[in-house]
């Protein structure tokens, strides 16, 4: 049976993490400052029991594999590491704050080297392969980090991309999407998804696309409302485009776009009335009966 060969100038330092690890932690929590204790977003028991857990799991796979932070016998910090990470990037953490989670270790663990070593080489090597260990937990820290924001901020926006296009029901069999900014092509997936299933949950006839809050209509959104408007028609639904300012009508004449078979009103409120119409509703007759 193989084993994992031992860094001799590590294994040094896991006895010194064993033998002086409460006086360790009392150092370590002395020495963080209130940036990293953060006492507003974490309490003093949990994080005494995260640098507890560390120096534990760090003293095992020190005596384990040695300072060889991408064997598998670390496998258990780096995990550790990877959920404080994480939840400080949810809590509200900064990158260097979380960073410094591990970085000021690193004042208390060198002390304990150099009242272990007796001679000038032993303490260059372990103060050298802590520096190089530290370093590399501190950087995946940040890494998980910045890993855990952008997931966040990649959620944060599909939300807003949702509920940036909110399909409205204004009358039986009438549904109205107002669009407000750009429309590209992940936000025309969300916008022709959100259409088609409003149309099948309401059994909507006419369906009333607003574009006042569109800054430009180029060839490429164009493309894009011509889709969604193909899409609601295969459902059995008519769609009217609204909104269609001066300057846009302009534009879509000018780059030649072909609107002639869709129905286009300048207002929501002129298409709503066509809309009224298409299903049967007689806004003046019917609005006159008791």
């Amino acid at each position: 049976m193989s084993t994992v060969p031992i860094d001799k100038s590590t294994s040094a330092l896991a006895g010194i993490l064993a033998r002086n690890q409460d006086q360790l932690l009392s150092e370590w929590l002395k020495e963080m400052t209130g940036s990293t204790r953060r006492s507003d977003l974490m309490n003093e028991a949990d994080l005494r029991s995260q640098c507890t857990q560390f120096l534990r799991l760090m003293n095992k796979a020190l005596e384990t594999a040695g300072a060889n932070f991408q064997s598998s016998s670390w496998d258990g910090v780096r995990e550790m590491l990877g959920d404080v990470s994480r939840t400080r990037a949810q809590q509200g953490f900064t990158p260097s704050e979380t960073a410094m989670f591990v970085f000021s270790a690193k004042r208390a663990i060198f002390v304990q080297i150099r009242q272990a070593c007796k001679d000038a080489d032993s303490l260059a090597a372990e103060t050298w392969a802590a520096t190089e260990l530290l370093d590399s937990m501190g950087l995946y820290t940040t890494e998980v980090y910045q890993k855990s924001r952008e997931e966040v901020i990649r959620r944060q926006q599909e939300e807003l991309l949702e509920l940036s296009t909110p399909v409205v029901k204004l009358w039986d069999g009438i549904l109205a999407l107002p669009i407000i900014g750009t429309l590209d092509s992940a936000r025309t997936q969300i916008v022709m998804e959100s259409l088609l299933q409003a149309i099948v949950q309401t059994n909507s006839r006419v369906a009333i696309i607003d574009i006042t809050g569109v800054p430009t209509v180029d060839t490429v959104v164009a493309q894009h409302l011509l889709k969604t408007v193909t899409a609601a028609r295969l459902m059995g639904a008519d769609c009217i485009i609204s909104g269609v300012r001066p300057q846009i009508a302009q534009t879509i004449v000018h780059l030649g776009i072909n609107l002639l078979d869709i129905t286009t009103k300048a207002t929501l409120s002129a298409a709503f009335k066509i809309a009224l119409e298409r299903t049967g509703f007689n806004l003046h007759q019917d609005l006159r009966k008791p």
